[in-house]
């Protein structure tokens, strides 16, 4: 029938990407948009929403997750998911790093997700070895994948980086990575034959070990502790009944231990170690990958997506070089960049690129605002603090990255809308339309028209929470928004018609509805 539906979303106030914002009833039936009606009446309808007083998004795209690195997928989907949809993201798309061929192991991953999912998913590939490169093909014509993720950072003396569980396995570990220039121009020639979008984290390890050493180790007296200059190579072992967390420094080899406990709740320094850390990853450092991966993108005509961009300078970096065409590049954000500098001054604020100046976070803001940032991600890591702090406060000995999937619309709704820094319709643009359109998504996702995914978040601008890490419910047990009064939350996160999250209550039985997107056009 034509006035009836499943779900009837009334007196909505819509904010419709590239649109506008309007005033209207939004009928939903079979998990798509059926058609949107100014009138209430005569329309026969399963259940009813009324939102008066509230706005209605298109559900988040979190395009850059990190989780199955500390707890197997089949757990971490479920406890990442949930988060997700705490924070209205309807979509979330995995980082996943394998040391071991894609093609015999993809399936398992995406399996093992499937069960425990709550939200829709899908996967951005690292390429970390040569085998990858043969398994490029296959994810894109079997798989559905048109997105891989190179890792600029990896190679000479920081080369060591934790990769993703296999299902249903425990111990924690990590493996060696070398991006060459050789390597690297495969990557990009290859994934550009296919047209697809190669995702690119900036930063040169040369540069930064080089620092790394002229600003901590060299100034070690005696150098009696080793340093973890990357992301470690690690196991969990059992000593005395007592997990432990052996991490093994990547020059050295030696063994450290980091007793598995919850007491490491933070560590802040009368030195500013944040502050250090960012000198030690130095902006010229982004710079330079920036511009070495856009000249082999002109060659082979390239879609480059950079990641985690927190810097002014990293933005004019690739302005620069969008002007001299030739290639697509498109720049992501991250929420830390625009509440967090490194002023922060805490370890739980460890995070590669680096927290920058107040500076960089005002341009940060600025380029959002117009434009020239085109999507923002979390890059969440879903660790606990016991894993991620060394319990001495030793800067390289903590690992770097931190939770954020659930923050991320609250933050730009308190931080941005709220306080007159951007719009609700730039906040649908940048995250959940143009990320859509860049990884393939639209217009099944992304938007709020007739014919697409019913998914969509529902937020009260003028309510408000304080942020604990007990509210998020991630695997994670701390938040860098600890304590932080944001003023905007979603109410309601609607995926495919389905009500997974309402009153910050996520439905018990929505474990296992969210689906695995497949993503490739030719």
């Amino acid at each position: 029938m034509q006035n009836s539906c499943d779900l009837l979303i009334k007196n909505g106030t819509v904010v419709i990407p590239k649109v506008g914002i309007l005033n209207t009833n939004i009928m939903i039936e079979n998990g798509k948009i059926k058609e949107f009606s100014k009138s209430l009446g005569n329309i026969n309808y399963n259940r009813s929403i009324d939102v008066s007083g509230k706005y209605i998004l298109p559900g988040l795209i979190d395009p850059h997750v990190h989780y199955g690195v500390y707890t197997p997928i089949e757990e971490a989907a479920r406890t990442e998911s949930k988060s997700a949809a705490l924070g209205g993201v309807t979509t979330m798309i995995r980082m996943l790093r394998l040391y071991s061929d894609y093609q015999n192991n993809i399936k398992k991953q995406i399996d093992a997700s499937l069960k425990n999912h709550v939200i829709d998913f899908s996967i951005h590939p690292s390429i970390l070895i040569e085998q990858h490169l043969q398994d490029i093909s296959y994810l894109i014509h079997e798989t559905g994948i048109n997105s891989f993720k190179v890792y600029m950072n990896l190679g000479s003396k920081l080369n060591q980086i934790h990769m993703d569980l296999n299902p249903m396995e425990k111990e924690i570990r990590s493996g060696t990575v070398e991006i060459s220039d050789d390597f690297l121009n495969k990557i990009v020639k290859i994934t550009s034959q296919f047209n697809t979008m190669l995702l690119v984290h900036a930063e040169d390890p040369e540069i930064c070990y080089n620092e790394i050493r002229r600003e901590i180790i060299d100034k070690k007296n005696n150098n009696n502790h080793p340093h973890n200059l990357s992301s470690t190579s690690s196991s969990l072992s059992k000593s005395n009944g007592n997990v432990r967390l052996v991490i093994n420094h990547p020059l050295t080899k030696t063994p450290l231990e980091i007793k598995n406990t919850d007491s490491n709740k933070g560590h802040k320094s009368k030195q500013n170690l944040l502050k250090l850390w960012s000198q030690c990853r130095p902006i010229h450092s982004e710079i330079k990958s920036i511009q070495k991966i856009a000249e082999l993108g002109r060659k082979y005509n390239s879609n480059i997506y950079f990641v985690h961009i927190g810097s002014s300078a990293a933005i004019d970096a690739i302005i620069k070089e969008k002007e001299k065409g030739r290639c697509n590049l498109f720049i992501e954000t991250c929420p830390h960049y625009l509440t967090h500098t490194y002023d922060f001054n805490d370890l739980k604020g460890k995070v590669v690129p680096p927290l920058r100046s107040k500076h960089d976070l005002q341009s940060i803001w600025y380029a959002l605002r117009n434009g020239i940032i085109d999507t923002v991600g979390t890059d969440h890591v879903a660790n606990r603090l016991s894993i991620k702090l060394d319990p001495n406060g030793d800067l390289l000995e903590s690992l770097s990255g931190f939770p954020g999937i659930a923050t991320m619309l609250p933050v730009l709704l308190s931080e941005g809308v709220n306080k007159g820094r951007i719009n609700l319709q730039r906040v649908s643009e940048v995250t959940s339309y143009n990320t859509s359109r860049i990884f393939g998504l639209y217009p099944q996702k992304g938007a709020i028209q007739k014919g697409s995914d019913a998914d969509l978040v529902i937020v009260d601008l003028d309510l408000k929470k304080r942020v604990t890490p007990e509210l998020l419910q991630s695997y994670s047990d701390y938040t860098i928004y600890d304590g932080w009064e944001l003023c905007g939350w979603p109410i309601a996160t609607i995926l495919r018609g389905k009500v997974v999250m309402e009153n910050y209550i996520v439905d018990e039985n929505a474990y296992g509805y969210g689906k695995f997107i497949h993503r490739f056009k030719n």
